[in-house]
C-alpha cells in the first residue's frame, strides 16, 4: 500500500483560493508601503543562529529550525527580519541617505505550538524606519499600520491600535526601586498581564515589592506620563486617524530589544492575538552590526489578518471578489466548427498578447461541454470559432447575451473592458 504523504504540523499547503487570498494581502501590504515612500528590500531565509542568540539569548535557540549545515555552521531559518535588517543597515549604513524607509515580505519560520492565528511557518510583513529619532518616524509607522487595515475594509469599530510607552515603565520601576538588573522581569510581568491569573501576577510583583493597585494606577494615568505618547497622538489626530487609538500602557510587547514607543493593532473584541506590532528599538543596529542607529517598525503576520479579513463581513467580500477575479479567466474560447482549429489557437494567442487570461480545451470536447467548462473557470466571456471564420461569437455569460464581432473590434472593445 502506497504511502500517503501529510503537511508537517503547522505548515501550510496553499491552493489556488488559498494563493488567490495571500496574493491579496500581499498586494495590500506593498501598495499601502509605497503610497508612504517605502521601498522593498528582503534578506536570505537561512542565517547564522548567533545572529539570533546575540539579540535574545540561547532561549530563543529553542524556538528555531536549526542544524549544522554541511560546512559544520550553526545555521538557522529566520524566526523574524530584525536581526537580519539590522546586520544589513550597519554594513552599508554610508551608501543611502537616512532615514531608511524599507519593507518586506517573507516567510519565516518558528518551532513553537501551532495554533489559530500562529503557524510554524508563516508569511509577514516588516516596516522599519531607520536613522530617525523623532516620534514623526513612530507616528508614521503608526498611521501606515491603520492605514493597511482601512485598506482591508476595516473601520474604526472593528480594530484599535492601542500605544504604550516602556521608558515610561522603566522610569516607574526606578521611582519604585527597582534594579536595572530587575526590570526586564518587570516588563515580562507586565506584558502578561492581561493573560495570566490576577493571583499570580500578585504574587509576582509582590517578589519585586510591588502592588497590584500601584500597577493599575500607572496604567490608568495614560498619556500623562509620557511626553512621547502625547506627540504621536497630535500626529495621529492631525491625519484624522485618533478614532482608530488609544492608549493602552498595559503593551509593553515582550521582546527585550524595545526601547521606547510600543504598539500592537488588536479587533475590537480581542478575539484575535495582535494582528500587528512593534516599537522603537533604538540599540539593536549597534548590538548587531557595531553602528549607532536608531530604528523603529513593526510586523503584520498573514495567518491573523487573513483569519480577521474572513470573520468579518465588508473585508470578507471584498477579499472574496478579489480571489475570485484572480482565479477567474478573461475569456474561454469555444470550437463550435472542428475543422477550425488552428485558427482557434491563433485567436487565444492574439487575446494572449493583448494581455487578456485566455483558456481554450486542450482536447476535442462537445460544444456544450466547452461552454461548461467556460462556467467552472469563471470566465467572463466565452468566445465561438465556427464555420463563419472570420466572424466570431461573443457570449457574456453572466446575461447569455450574444453578438457578433470581428478580431480587431474585440481586442479592442476587451481590453478597453479589462
Amino acid at each position: 500500500m502506497a504511502t500517503r504523504f501529510q503537511t508537517l504540523p503547522g505548515f501550510r499547503d496553499f491552493y489556488p483560493e488559498d494563493c488567490a487570498t495571500r496574493n491579496y494581502v500581499f498586494r495590500i501590504w506593498r501598495e499601502v508601503a509605497r503610497r508612504y515612500g517605502f521601498v522593498e528590500y528582503d534578506a536570505p531565509v537561512l542565517e547564522p543562529t548567533d545572529l539570533y542568540r546575540k539579540k535574545s539569548g540561547d532561549e530563543i535557540v529553542n524556538q528555531l529550525f536549526c542544524f549544522t549545515d554541511k560546512g559544520e555552521r550553526e545555521v538557522a531559518m529566520r524566526p523574524e527580519l530584525t536581526p537580519s535588517l539590522a546586520r544589513m543597515a550597519a554594513a552599508r549604513q554610508r551608501d543611502f541617505r537616512k532615514p531608511l524607509r524599507w519593507f518586506s515580505i517573507g516567510q519565516f519560520f518558528r518551532y513553537e505550538k501551532h495554533q489559530k492565528g500562529r503557524g510554524r511557518e508563516f508569511y509577514q510583513f516588516n516596516c522599519d524606519i531607520l536613522g530617525e529619532d523623532s516620534t514623526c518616524a513612530d507616528a508614521e509607522l503608526m498611521a501606515l499600520s491603520i492605514d493597511l487595515m482601512r485598506e482591508f475594509g476595516f473601520g474604526p469599530s472593528d480594530f484599535r491600535l492601542r500605544i504604550s510607552d516602556r521608558d515610561a515603565w522603566v522610569r516607574f520601576a526606578l521611582e519604585k526601586g527597582l534594579s536595572a538588573e530587575l526590570i526586564p522581569s518587570f516588563l515580562q510581568i507586565i506584558d502578561k498581564m492581561e493573560r495570566t491569573p490576577a493571583d499570580k501576577v500578585a504574587e509576582q510583583l509582590r517578589a519585586l515589592g510591588l502592588e497590584r493597585q500601584q500597577i493599575d494606577d500607572f496604567t490608568q494615568s495614560g498619556a500623562e506620563t509620557s511626553p512621547a505618547i502625547q506627540q504621536v497622538m497630535e500626529g495621529l489626530r492631525a491625519r484624522g486617524l485618533g478614532d482608530f487609538v488609544e492608549i493602552d500602557l498595559g503593551i509593553v510587547r515582550g521582546l527585550a530589544y524595545y526601547t521606547g514607543l510600543v504598539f500592537e493593532i488588536f479587533d475590537i473584541g480581542k478575539g484575535m492575538r495582535a494582528v500587528a506590532g512593534g516599537g522603537r528599538y533604538d540599540q539593536l543596529v549597534d548590538l548587531i552590526g557595531g553602528v549607532s542607529m536608531s530604528a523603529c517598525g513593526f510586523a503584520m503576520g498573514d495567518m491573523v489578518i487573513s483569519d480577521l479579513i474572513r470573520e468579518t463581513t465588508d473585508p470578507a467580500n471584498r477579499m472574496n471578489q478579489a480571489c475570485l477575479k484572480e482565479i477567474s479567466v478573461d475569456v474561454y474560447v469555444v470550437l463550435a466548427d472542428p475543422e477550425r482549429g488552428l485558427e482557434a489557437i491563433g485567436v487565444c494567442q492574439s487575446l494572449r498578447d493583448a494581455g487578456l487570461r485566455v483558456v481554450s480545451s486542450l482536447a476535442p470536447m462537445k460544444v456544450a461541454k466547452q461552454f461548461q467548462a467556460a462556467e467552472q473557470s469563471n470566465a467572463r466571456y466565452a468566445l465561438m470559432i465556427g464555420s463563419e471564420y472570420p466572424i466570431l461569437t461573443l457570449r457574456l455569460l453572466s446575461e447569455r447575451s450574444e453578438r457578433e464581432v470581428t478580431m480587431d473590434q474585440l481586442i479592442a472593445d476587451l481590453t478597453r473592458r479589462n
